[in-house]
């Protein structure tokens, strides 16, 4: 007897001489696709329908096949095909609320797709009909809402969960995807909360039910109210909250722990697992590739996260391996996609590191603006063990030290910070992830001066990258100036410095700190020096930086006293000793005496009195 072949939606006998027989399934597809009621001819058409296997490739395939004008021809039948697979949504049966979703998916899918390459016609017309849509798309949120809030089926939750993100996601900007005005009145924000405050439908559905309501959020977000940033603002229910920051904290490290695979580096936790993430995608070597792609998915739901509910912040508090909260699933945890869902893969893979590190980025400025998190973060009794990603150069070895010391977090995201600062002076300069960067360390020294938070950090690491950095500005003038404003990070860099040179003493954490500042400024002055003659000729010319520039020259003032002041007491205790070079020990002495032996004391108060009373 000959053997049964099936071959995308055709039933084939190995014997060359039959023709090959279709699939029910796709005969009634194919009847579908006729201009006459496939039900005028068997009333019972549309029951049947969803009791066969969907044949998803066909059906698209077909869809795909027919230009605007022929899917005009067949719109009545499209329409109906979609009220009645809502229709069977209600039912019973299983078997036919999975097939309705999965037709549902294929139709959107297929009509969108159409739609890319004919605009002749409108997407909601051509699903449900404009007079229709509106009690259409009312019908169909409440079937999926039920859904997903019964204590029904997992897998059918999980194909609901597919068709929403299938809904969002058919157009590459959501914010064009018209459908959504729909899923904005008929809301899904209580459903989705209840599978992330839900163990058991969180471990199953958490990542995809994460990923839609980031999307969600982002529908229209500047343009109109959108009724799901309003909701997510204000929830406070600490199991909901905890339950978002394990599906984001597992998602994260899943992504360490594809790293630590390829590149054998240990892992840490939630802030951890960000941090380390931030390191290994930001690889200034245009010719190396990322090995683990980056979830930009996940990394979107952190920052609505963060920067819509403050309450999410204690969860970044709480939300650490080490304090027994992130939890080892009970069934295999869902693979997260290669190219999340409602993410369009970038025209480069350096593009997405850009992509990806800016987002990074904003998150931890979003962290660092608040009050909550910074107390944690700069707490003492809360240490941790961080190890991140330390990318190869040429001038230092690879770090492998297994030894780390622990720390409050906030030394890890310093770190993180000057990590990215030595290795992004490249000729694509990204000006923009440089200046969130020096903003992220500023946001954190005024927590650290406004809370005299004495910090003990390794600063001068901080210091040598920075003058490091407005070195590489200068050498590289001319390339940069054609495509930045360059000024405006050596400015944010100089007040950087003037913020430890007026303030350091709220919260540097030993007086000698304050000597290795100034033993730094005073070591790279030429670096200084530098930079004010360069400034100064731009700022004295009638060009387009004169503004700009003229802003950093003033900055520079307590720098250059600084240099002005000790450089010549240096040079000449190096004459009188016969030194050719100080060493550090000895530029720092010569500070602190100079600093001890200021004479306030031989100017009295009468003087002063009598010396600004005369000043008109």
């Amino acid at each position: 007897m000959a053997q049964v072949e099936k071959r995308g939606g055709l039933l084939r006998k190995s014997s060359a001489y039959k023709k090959p027989l279709k699939e029910k399934v796709v005969l009634m597809y194919d009847e579908i696709f006729m201009t006459e009621d496939p039900s005028k001819c068997s009333p019972r058409f549309w029951e049947e329908l969803f009791l066969m296997k969907v044949n998803l490739e066909y059906l698209e395939g077909k869809l795909e096949s027919l230009d605007g004008e022929e899917l005009m021809k067949i719109k009545d039948n499209i329409n109906c095909l979609f009220q009645h697979c809502i229709q069977a949504l209600g039912e019973e049966h299983p078997i036919r609320v999975v097939n309705a979703l999965q037709t549902l998916c294929a139709l959107i899918r297929g009509v969108h797709q159409k739609n890319k390459s004919t605009s002749g016609f409108d997407i909601i017309n051509m699903l449900m009909g404009f007079d229709k849509a509106e009690l259409c798309m009312k019908n169909l949120m409440e079937s999926l809402d039920s859904l997903l809030c019964a204590e029904g089926s997992e897998s059918l939750k999980s194909l609901c969960l597919k068709l929403l993100l299938c809904l969002v996601t058919v157009t590459d900007n959501i914010s064009q995807n018209t459908i959504l005005e729909y899923v904005m009145i008929n809301s899904i924000f209580e459903a989705i909360l209840q599978i992330l405050s839900h163990p058991p439908s969180r471990r199953e559905h958490g990542y995809d039910a994460v990923v839609l309501l980031a999307l969600l959020v982002n529908y229209r977000k500047y343009e109109s109210v959108n009724p799901y940033i309003v909701k997510l603002s204000i929830v406070d229910d600490e199991a909901t909250l905890n339950g978002m920051g394990l599906v984001i904290a597992q998602a994260l490290s899943e992504y360490n722990r594809q790293y630590k695979d390829k590149e054998e580096e240990h892992q840490g936790g939630f802030f951890s697992a960000l941090t380390n993430m931030v390191g290994s995608m930001f690889i200034a070597d245009a010719h190396e590739k990322i090995s683990v792609q980056t979830n930009e998915a996940i990394l979107l739901a952190l920052y609505e996260a963060v920067h819509l509910n403050r309450n999410f912040i204690t969860v970044l508090a709480q939300s650490h391996p080490e304090m027994g909260l992130v939890t080892t699933p009970v069934g295999p945890a869902p693979a997260t996609p290669a190219t999340p869902l409602g993410t369009t893969p970038p025209s480069s893979d350096d593009e997405h590191r850009l992509h990806s590190g800016k987002l990074c980025l904003i998150i931890l400025t979003c962290i660092a603006e608040d009050q909550y998190a910074n107390a944690f973060l700069h707490d003492d009794n809360m240490n941790f063990r961080v190890n991140l990603h330390r990318m190869p150069m040429r001038h230092r070895k690879k770090a492998a030290d297994k030894n780390l010391p622990c720390r409050p977090l906030v030394c890890a995201v310093l770190d993180l910070m000057v990590e990215f600062i030595v290795t992004h002076m490249m000729k694509e300069f990204p000006m923009d992830l440089y200046v969130r960067c020096i903003q992220v360390v500023h946001k954190l020294l005024c927590y650290q001066k406004k809370c005299r938070v004495r910090l003990h950090y390794t600063w001068r690491e901080l210091w040598s990258a920075l003058i490091n950095l407005l070195k590489f500005l200068m050498s590289n003038e001319t390339v940069l100036l054609a495509k930045h404003n360059i000024f405006t990070l050596a400015l944010m860099i100089v007040n950087l410095f003037n913020m430890f040179i007026t303030y350091g003493d709220t919260f540097l954490p030993t007086p000698s700190s304050y000597d290795e500042l100034y033993y730094e400024i005073i070591r790279m002055h030429q670096s200084f020096d530098n930079l004010y003659s360069m400034v100064l000729r731009l700022s004295t010319n009638a060009g387009q930086w004169k503004e700009a520039a003229s802003k950093v020259t003033h900055a520079l003032v307590n720098i250059r006293a600084i240099i002005n002041h000790f450089n010549p007491k240096i040079e000449s205790y190096a004459a009188v000793n016969h030194i050719s070079q100080l060493s550090e020990e000895q530029v720092r002495s010569i500070s602190t005496n100079v600093r001890r032996n200021l004479a306030f004391h031989t100017l009295s108060q009468e003087v002063l009195l009598k010396e600004f009373s005369t000043i008109s």
